[in-house]
């Protein structure tokens, strides 16, 4: 399988390239730091330098070009501004979906974010609220890409203590909660061997099932 992971340099997506490639999987990571090269490297992914938030979908689907699924695992990060939140965790999101039209991939696994179905608490700031409503707007314009056989997962607040390999994976509404970065990127290896997700939204969260056991229970 050929996988092409947008945010290949993230906390999750790092995680996720180094799996699918630990098993022989071909992994293309996409970065806008090349300083960042060569951490994709050392896991066994092709890095590929591309600015997202300036570049064509004819651009991207070069790139894509050959590939089995894509991965949207890119974030704005903590630091950023509203305007960022637009341009990463929607925008990014629908360019990549654009790219995949033109180049014939159908399988796309967002990673998104708990509580967009929900207005945002006023407390935590117009930044979060930025971030949430870029996040709901990625996942419907997902939603509404015929071309695509899509799964929305919403992790829980992320950790980055060591994976356990048990999950709840269930559709919303699920209890806030935590999960690891390690179980989040098995859960989406996971996903993306089962087209049976193919249309759900999932939210993710630390449990009791191993790993393959919840991915086939809702696939």
């Amino acid at each position: 399988m050929h996988v092409v992971i947008a945010g290949g340099h993230g906390k999750i997506g790092l995680r996720l390239a180094a799996l699918l490639a630990g098993r022989a999987d071909v992994v293309t990571g996409l970065v806008r730091n090349p300083d960042h090269v060569p951490d994709l490297e050392r896991v066994g992914a092709t890095p590929v330098v591309l600015d997202m938030e300036t570049a064509a979908a004819d651009e991207l689907a070069a790139v894509l070009e050959g590939a089995d699924a894509v991965v949207f695992a890119a974030g704005a990060g903590p630091g950023s501004g509203v305007a960022r939140k637009d341009t990463v965790d929607r925008a990014a999101a629908v360019l990549l979906a654009d790219a995949a039209r033109i180049a014939g991939v159908r399988r796309y696994l967002l990673v998104s974010s708990p509580g967009v179905d929900e207005p945002p608490a006023p407390e935590r700031g117009e930044v979060w609220a930025a971030y949430i409503a870029a996040k709901k707007a990625a996942e419907e314009a997902i939603q509404a890409a015929d071309h695509l056989d899509w799964t929305i997962l919403r992790p829980g607040s992320l950790t980055d203590d060591p994976g356990v390999g048990k999950v709840l994976l269930a559709p919303p509404p699920v209890p806030l909660g935590s999960v690891t970065r390690d179980d989040t990127a098995a859960v989406l290896v996971a996903l993306l061997d089962s087209w049976g997700s193919a249309g759900k939204i999932l939210e993710l969260r630390e449990g009791e099932s191993d790993v393959l056991e919840a991915v086939a229970g809702v696939s």
